[in-house]
């Protein structure tokens, strides 16, 4: 049986914020011919897919999915139960947003099958807020973990963004103590990205926003690094902290090269050394799947070299790179051709050898893409 991820793209959104870059849409037209596509899609690739699979998790992202009624994300769930080998354990995650949904609400996707829950906080800072033109406030952003709590949620997480415009330290500190403080087992820190055709990137290009520089990026970075693992979050990826079993298995499907299924608008998938996507547009999106059963855009296949490349980048961006693993899916080659660069990485203090596993160090993280580019 091959370990494999589900992700379940939801574009619709209440409000676009300045930064976001993913696909979605500011409307509830096509919210139900929508999920008639998504079950004609799960279909059609159960029928390609779902022999001698186990699917480990479900990932509702978006967009916003706890905008959706959750009868309407209970009734993807099951048809994926029905359609694939799901594990009894499977972790089931949905994203949310503070502000878009209330203590009942959650305690209802909690019963549609929800058991783990990404909060959107990005900030508990009210300017830094208001600047990312989030609809929360601090308070609201506090009051949604709580209620996932009361709802019956125990595995938890939330997000924050770092490296804002004019962000000091202790306001990022701040953030930091007030996250480890709250109820949660998982923690995602991002530093801000610009990305091509938000409304950010505009202001910056416009001269209206000027972006810290690398270096207090990093200073910022290593400080969340101590701070979490002070209060009992140990980083297991470049971006993420997590109490001791609260990884996330969806996201560990990724950064360990195993196959992923994602379905809707937009969605990416790997499995069996092919990578395609879907189209965007969620009116061609239908019009596909109304068409053909499926919404494939493009597609390509991996080559050898592609694929080490990408396992070993993955690998050493989150769990560290399992020697033995590596061995046996590609033999030795890339080791005997990177054994100096990499006895340098650990005479420097940039990676470490735990037994058979090579893990970055905390220097190593802050320098990761660097340290990556340079393997042959």
């Amino acid at each position: 049986m091959k370990n494999t991820a589900i992700y379940i793209h939801i574009p619709f959104c209440d409000h676009k914020c300045i930064y976001c870059d993913f696909y979605s849409i500011i409307t509830t037209d096509n919210i139900f011919s929508y999920k008639t596509a998504l079950l004609k899609e799960i279909n059609y690739y159960a029928g390609l897919y779902s022999k001698n699979r186990n699917i480990t998790s479900i990932y509702f992202g978006g967009g916003t999915p706890s905008l959706m009624q959750p009868a309407y994300l209970n009734e993807i769930i099951t048809f994926i139960k029905e359609k694939f080998n799901v594990n009894e354990s499977a972790e089931i995650s949905m994203e949310t947003n503070p502000g878009t949904v209330s203590g009942d609400k959650l305690k209802e996707f909690r019963k549609a099958g929800i058991n783990r829950i990404s909060i959107g906080i990005q900030s508990f800072n009210e300017n830094e807020l208001q600047f990312l033109t989030r609809i929360h406030d601090k308070e609201t952003a506090i009051r949604t973990v709580r209620n996932a709590v009361d709802a019956g949620f125990n595995n938890i997480s939330v997000d924050l963004i770092f490296n804002l415009p004019g962000q000091t330290k202790e306001i990022w500190t701040n953030n930091l103590n007030i996250a480890v403080s709250l109820p949660v087992q998982h923690i995602s820190t991002y530093s801000l990205i610009l990305e091509r055709g938000t409304i950010l990137n505009k202001m910056v290009l416009d001269g209206k926003v000027k972006i810290q520089d690398e270096d207090y990026d990093a200073d910022l970075y290593e400080m969340t690094i101590d701070l979490m693992e002070a209060n009992g979050f140990s980083q297991y990826e470049v971006s993420n902290f997590a109490k001791p079993g609260y990884e996330c298995i969806h996201n560990n499907a990724y950064w360990r090269y195993q196959d992923y299924l994602s379905f809707g608008t937009s969605a990416h998938s790997f499995a069996d050394g092919k990578r395609w996507w879907n189209y965007s547009s969620l009116k061609l999106y239908i019009a596909q799947i109304e068409e053909r059963g499926f919404a494939e855009a493009n597609h390509e296949f991996i080559s050898a070299e592609e694929s080490i490349n990408e396992y070993t980048m993955l690998a050493l961006r989150s769990f560290g790179l399992d020697i033995p693993d590596l061995k046996e899916r590609f033999g030795e080659e890339w080791l005997l051709k990177n054994s100096q660069y990499l006895q340098m990485l650990e005479d420097n203090g940039m990676i470490v050898k735990n037994g058979n596993l090579l893990k970055l160090t905390k220097q190593g993280y802050a320098i990761c893409d660097e340290i990556i580019a340079k393997f042959t």
